[in-house]
């Protein structure tokens, strides 16, 4: 997918990780009352994300929904539905829908080292990937040194859950997951080149 090298990148991501279970969780109220404000009052107000303070319920919930709110109407009722590895994918494409940063590590670092059969994740490799996007976004040099390791710690761990990052090597040991064939369809309608943050190469990715 093309994207616009001057949007900004939203670092703020941090508030959560994938958690599909919780993004479930939203994804039922919305399609319960259809309206994504009336969705967050009645989350917030019933404590449905189970946060220990009304703060970080707010965050939490601010995170979710954003990412939530990008997907088509099929995704997310998917998300509501689906089985446990369903539900990670689609929690996946909607981190990945609103975090361009992350969703390009995906698409040029890890696909990449699949594709040329190198599917060790390197502290160097990611450190490679931010230097790189810090000529376009300057944005990543004016994050502090706790931020710049909580942004990445966060990233690896919804890697983790997305079943594209598993433990070995140094931050982890790169893998394709495998998609059903409802979350391919489903990600295929809204466009095929999104197949591309699960690390389907091009020669593999549908037409329209």
């Amino acid at each position: 997918m093309s994207f616009n090298t001057l949007i900004k990148y939203n670092l703020s991501f941090t508030a959560a990780s994938l958690r599909p279970e919780l993004a479930r969780i939203v994804a039922e109220c919305y399609l319960e009352v259809g309206d994504w404000d009336l969705a967050r009052a009645r989350i917030l107000s019933s404590n449905a994300l189970q946060c220990r303070s009304a703060g970080s319920a707010v965050r939490l919930e601010r995170e979710l929904r954003q990412r939530l709110e990008t997907l088509t109407l099929g995704q997310i009722t998917l998300l509501a539905q689906a089985t446990a590895e369903d539900r990670a994918a689609i929690a996946w494409l909607a981190a990945c829908k609103h975090i361009l940063f992350a969703h390009e590590f995906a698409t040029e670092v890890l696909r990449d080292k699949i594709i040329a059969h190198d599917p060790v994740l390197r502290h160097s490799d990611y450190e490679a990937y931010v230097e790189s996007k810090g000529l376009s976004h300057p944005e990543l040099a004016q994050l502090t040194p706790s931020s710049k390791i909580k942004i990445r710690q966060v990233l690896m761990r919804m890697l983790t859950e997305a079943g594209l990052l598993a433990k070995g090597g140094s931050l982890g040991m790169i893998q394709r997951p495998t998609l059903s064939p409802v979350v391919m369809r489903v990600v295929t309608a809204d466009s095929p080149s999104w197949l591309a943050a699960f690390l389907v190469p091009d020669v593999e990715t549908p037409s329209r």
